[in-house]
């Protein structure tokens, strides 16, 4: 399975014009919005067009508010992945700078819509807002459709089963506490990272644990702790693992790392790309008064984290159609 052709705005291929579109933000690609790419993906097939996202780099928030630190759930490689499992043909990228964030919702409409993409439809959440100052609603979308010759489809609220929406919000909240089985609830799939395996200071083979070090980016907030995971290579092959996420404070209490030491494995993992799937959180954090005690404990948390891994089942279908999907095809977004 293919994941999303990454596609900027300012060159897009006939072969990705007329089709339906879905924009947003999509931080997360959680259920939410999975609402919005079924009806999309429905509508691109029912008409035999390209079925499409647009999206923002960097995320809006981002530029709008610079010195707040921004936990991002899915960087655009993830959301390929997952577009591409959710049967979306491509993902086109807007760069969101100090002039796209001054644009009209007219504009908008009459330059990215249509000039650009030339879209059959436009797929909306009921609450979407756009252009400068926020001056765009799904309302103004389907009086310009009906003038300029393009369909508007809006998609009600999507909740969980006591009526809550879905929100990207919440689930980073989940995350920064540790709560990963609500984080999975509500993405619809399991939360996952990618990243390079890079060289550390093999303390971890020293203590006959031996791992992947994967350095993740500052602003993410998951929470300290270690965690039940899984270890996908490049080939599709997937390893259960244990993981640390943090700066190791028995040691140096250094910069916060990812350390994942994958079960019965003795291969060599440096400078190959790996995603890491979180299944469960298992404890936070501990500094450890000896060697000995730091051990014992981590043997404890291999065996907790071979029971959750050995009892968690496969997911669900989407789980199996990310891990299916190779790593992001398309031209570079500058």
């Amino acid at each position: 399975m293919l994941p999303a052709t990454l596609i900027p705005l300012d060159a897009v291929p006939p072969a990705f014009r007329g089709g339906i579109l879905a924009i947003g933000n999509f931080d997360g690609m959680h259920r939410g919005h999975h609402a919005l790419f079924e009806a999309t993906r429905r509508e691109a097939q029912r008409r035999g067009v390209p079925a499409l996202i647009l999206t923002f780099e960097p995320h809006p928030r981002q530029l709008l508010r610079p010195n707040e630190p921004f936990f991002r759930l899915t960087p655009l490689p993830a959301k390929s992945r997952i577009a591409g499992a959710l049967g979306i043909s491509g993902i086109v990228v807007a760069r969101f700078d100090a002039a796209f964030a001054q644009t009209s919702a007219e504009a908008f409409v009459a330059n990215v819509l249509v000039r650009d993409l030339n879209i059959a439809a436009v797929v909306v959440g009921h609450d979407f807002q756009f252009g400068h100052d926020r001056a765009g609603t799904p309302a103004y979308l389907q009086a310009e459709g009906r003038r300029l010759g393009f369909e508007t489809i809006v998609v009600g609220a999507v909740g969980d089963i006591e009526g809550r929406p879905h929100s990207a919000t919440a689930i980073r909240r989940a995350l920064e506490e540790g709560d990963v089985a609500a984080a999975n609830r509500d993405l619809g799939y399991r939360w996952f990272v990618a990243g390079t395996v890079q060289h550390g200071d093999k303390r971890g083979r020293e203590l006959g644990y031996p791992t992947a070090n994967v350095r993740l980016p500052a602003e993410c907030g998951l929470a300290l702790g270690i965690y039940a995971v899984t270890l996908t290579r490049r080939d599709g092959s997937v390893y259960p693992a244990v993981a640390s996420y943090g700066k190791r404070p028995t040691f140096d209490n250094g910069a916060v790392l990812l350390e994942v030491h994958v079960f019965d494995f003795a291969g060599d993992l440096y400078g190959e790309e790996v995603n890491v799937t979180f299944f469960a959180y298992l404890r936070g954090e501990e500094r450890f008064s000896s060697i000995e005690a730091l051990i014992e404990q981590m043997d404890r948390d291999s065996l907790a984290a071979r029971a959750i891994l050995a009892s968690a089942g496969p997911g669900s279908a989407l789980d199996a159609a990310i891990t299916a999907t190779s790593v992001a095809r398309g031209m570079p977004i500058p």
